[in-house]
């Protein structure tokens, strides 16, 4: 009997780089180019001793590290320290007695990249707020989700302007956790948290490598969500698979 289920929140709820048309219709570059730019214009107005063309490449090396982190050690660095690998590979540090400018210099910059989708929101899955409505009336929810640029209490925030935070109880965020999926330590965290063995609860989300392999690892139910993206849903190992948040209560029920 699953009497929790918890989220995924980009791709799932959210409808991740649904904001990319709305920053077009007002000008405004992608928010992979807008990074790019913020960390190039700080750097030049900062540090005009180092070229556009340095910084371009220290962001970009930084962007590797950090998703070697992810894929790799299940750990997503947060934006302020991706900056500061931008800031080793060009090997600035602080002078004695400045290093308190240095932190502020960084912070101000990781704000401005930390609130670019909480700025200009995203699109929301079709038909959840009306499904975790009547879900959050028999079930514990929960989110778990990586935080790649907005954090955990930006993604809060988005839920909060949908009146949707209201139906969560519980919220694993990798950069508040220190883990990211599907590292089954966040999965077990949230089985402890929640207060239920694992096999009481299941995992909703798009990802099969993330969503389906980490929670099916530590014995939970695992639905692959393909309402937004369908990512090779006839290959999953996934407990179900579901296309519209309006089948989702009935696939829950039926599992046992």
């Amino acid at each position: 009997m699953i009497e929790a289920l918890t989220f995924d929140f980009w791709d799932t709820i959210a409808i991740d780089d649904s904001d990319e048309l709305k920053r077009a219709q007002m000008g405004l570059p992608s928010k992979a180019d807008a990074r790019i730019e913020l960390f190039v214009e700080h750097i030049l107005r900062h540090h005009p001793e180092i070229s556009s063309q340095q910084a371009v490449e220290a962001y970009r090396e930084a962007n590797v590290r950090f998703r070697y982190d992810w894929h790799n050690n299940h750990h997503t660095p947060s934006v302020y320290l991706r900056l500061n690998y931008a800031y080793d590979c060009l090997g600035l540090s602080p002078a004695p007695g400045k290093y308190a400018a240095l932190v502020r210099e960084v912070n101000e910059l990781a704000r401005a990249i930390e609130t670019m989708e909480v700025r200009i929101p995203p699109d929301f899955a079709q038909h959840v707020h009306a499904t975790l409505a009547e879900l959050s009336q028999r079930y514990t929810l929960a989110i778990i989700s990586d935080t790649i640029h907005t954090t955990g209490r930006g993604i809060r925030h988005l839920l909060y302007q949908q009146d949707l935070l209201q139906y969560f109880s519980y919220f694993l965020f990798s950069d508040e956790v220190g883990e990211s999926k599907p590292s089954p330590r966040i999965f077990r965290r949230a089985s402890l948290e929640i207060g239920l063995p694992p096999t009481m609860i299941a995992h909703v989300g798009d990802r099969e490598s993330n969503d389906v392999a980490g929670p099916l690892s530590i014995g939970m139910r695992a639905v692959l969500f393909t309402g937004i993206i369908d990512r090779g849903s006839e290959q999953s190992r996934a407990t179900a698979v579901c296309t519209d948040f309006r089948k989702l209560p009935y696939l829950v029920q039926r599992m046992r």
